[in-house]
């Protein structure tokens, strides 16, 4: 660098190896840290972070695990929000494995996980289906007075869904209420939905309840929760009150909740099911094979051929399914 007239400046150093860094220019940004390091001259906790950040977007885990040890040997920290890029970084790059082992390499150089880091790891071992794994960890976290991440208690409640233990899942949300850890509308969704499947609408009422009075806006997934669980046990009346509120509220439709109130309004409601159908089609929501098959069959049964006849030409569906199935109706193929 002095003998092309830059001078020996640490921030002349931060400054470039940053730039290059960003660039991902990898080989030169390697030289000037190096030549750097060589004159003591790296201090900036900016230009490590860019580097880590550099080697993380390459998927270098050996690089980036070097960088750290750098770092320490400056005395610099690892912040939680550092170690868990690192983390999350690994995992979108080379998936959730790379992303446990990683985090088992950091530990190992003592790095020190906080809320964030233990949720991104939480999730990994979640994925990757290691509940035991997730299960001591989570409780490494409670004991180093990490008890406040929402989004670790919604990983851990999704867990228990998983593998059936819908009591644990509510001795968690009793436990975080007594921490003063408000639930949020994800683990409110993902228990209305674990006690829907297990038709447990006494709980699914409750919880519903408790989240209005917690003021806890319910969205698009709670609604389809609590229809499903209500579709499920034949509870249509039901259905039509908590569909008619979101509707209200503004609720679009989407596949989802057209399936589950198709199968409620052909029950009965066959006027109601007309109005689903040409709401779905003025929002382009499209139709699957199943939608359209259970639509057309109820329309049919009831007598409503003009409709069953407009619901042939004119509704919006899959291209695939069209091509398999409408196209040959029309051209008398079947």
């Amino acid at each position: 660098m002095t003998r092309k007239g830059i001078s020996k400046n640490s921030s002349v150093y931060s400054s470039l190896i940053c730039s290059f860094a960003s660039l991902r220019e990898v080989k030169v940004a390697e030289d000037l840290f190096e030549e750097g390091k060589s004159k003591q001259m790296l201090r900036d906790l900016g230009l490590y972070l860019k580097l880590v950040l550099m080697y993380v977007e390459e998927g270098l885990m050996e690089k980036t695990l070097e960088i750290v040890r750098a770092m320490k040997i400056s005395k610099l920290r690892i912040s939680d929000c550092i170690f868990c890029a690192i983390v999350n970084g690994f995992s979108k790059k080379r998936g959730f494995l790379a992303a446990v082992k990683v985090y088992k390499e950091l530990i190992s150089q003592g790095c020190e996980p906080g809320q964030v880091t233990y949720s991104s790891v939480i999730n990994a071992y979640c994925h990757l289906g290691l509940y035991s794994k997730v299960v001591m960890l989570f409780s490494e976290m409670e004991q180093n007075g990490f008890d406040w991440c929402v989004v670790a208690y919604y990983r851990m409640i999704v867990m228990y869904d998983k593998t059936g233990r819908p009591k644990n899942a509510m001795r968690l949300l009793a436990k975080m209420k007594e921490r003063g850890c408000e639930p949020n509308v994800w683990i409110y969704n993902s228990l209305m939905e674990m006690h829907g499947t297990a038709k447990n609408l006494r709980q699914v009422e409750k919880l519903w309840k408790e989240m209005k009075r917690r003021k806890v806006a319910p969205d698009k997934v709670s609604y389809t929760s609590v229809i499903s669980a209500y579709s499920k046990a034949k509870e249509f009346e039901t259905c039509l009150r908590y569909y008619n509120e979101f509707r209200i509220n503004g609720g679009e439709i989407d596949k989802v909740m057209a399936g589950i109130m198709v199968g409620v309004f052909s029950s009965s409601q066959i006027d109601e099911l007309v109005k689903l159908l040409r709401d779905m089609k003025s929002g382009g929501t499209r139709l699957d094979g199943r939608l359209y098959r259970s639509s057309m069959n109820a329309l049919r049964d009831s007598g409503l051929q003009v409709e069953a006849k407009w619901l042939q030409d004119f509704a919006v569906v899959d291209d695939l399914f069209y091509n398999m199935i409408i196209l040959p109706q029309f051209l008398g193929i079947w």
